[in-house]
């Protein structure tokens, strides 16, 4: 195992750096299990950890989940983990999720426009960037066998009863900040469900042994 640690950028660090994993609730930490149990065992095994996190849309909380569960494998130097993100449907990633993604200190790049935009995502200087847009959890650019499927919305859940090439099903569901879209409250709900996947990407990782 190597010891190179990955640096992470200090504004992503100290907010890394202020979670405190005793305000995930019992029963949220049950939940988290299946996905710790699965890393651990790939990790065990010396074989890659793929992670393909699901949404309805791929717009809002399935960037935000791959974005940080990439970010925390970095943070606690869990190697070989590959994340990615895809929806029931494609549409675009929604520009609040990137700014409040900026505001936690990533570095967003835009490197293509137009209906579906595709941002390079960067967390590290010496890191390859996350390449975030939407598309169909399907889709080639994501892998087609040996993953574990994680759903982030009960609607893909409900919607998803099988993914095929996945070994593991897993539902982490979380709640929509699209609800609050154009309302005075729209920057802090993202806030807040971004640094509450955050924090529970971080626990996960953080009870890997490597």
């Amino acid at each position: 195992m190597s010891l190179t640690k990955t640096i992470l950028f200090p504004e992503i660090e100290k907010t890394i750096h202020a979670f405190d994993f005793e305000t995930i609730a019992a029963e949220r930490k049950i939940i988290l299990q299946p996905l710790i149990d699965f890393i651990q065992h790939k990790v065990t095994n010396q074989q890659e950890v793929r992670l393909n996190l699901i949404c309805t849309h791929n717009s809002r909380r399935s960037h935000l989940s791959q974005v940080w569960a990439q970010t925390a494998a970095a943070h606690f130097n869990i190697k070989n983990v590959f994340c990615y993100s895809g929806g029931t449907e494609a549409t675009a990633l929604f520009p609040m999720a990137a700014k409040t993604l900026e505001q936690s200190g990533f570095k967003i790049k835009t490197i293509a426009v137009g209906n579906n935009p595709i941002y390079a995502i960067k967390y590290s200087d010496n890191e390859h960037p996350i390449i975030g847009f939407s598309k169909t959890y399907d889709d080639d650019f994501n892998p087609q066998s040996e993953f574990a499927a994680i759903l982030t919305c009960s609607q893909a859940d409900g919607g998803c009863p099988f993914i095929a090439g996945a070994e593991m099903r897993i539902p982490i569901t979380f709640e929509d900040p699209k609800a609050f879209d154009n309302t005075p409250q729209q920057a802090e709900k993202y806030q807040e469900r971004s640094l509450q996947i955050a924090t529970e990407m971080c626990y996960v990782f953080s009870q890997i042994k490597s």
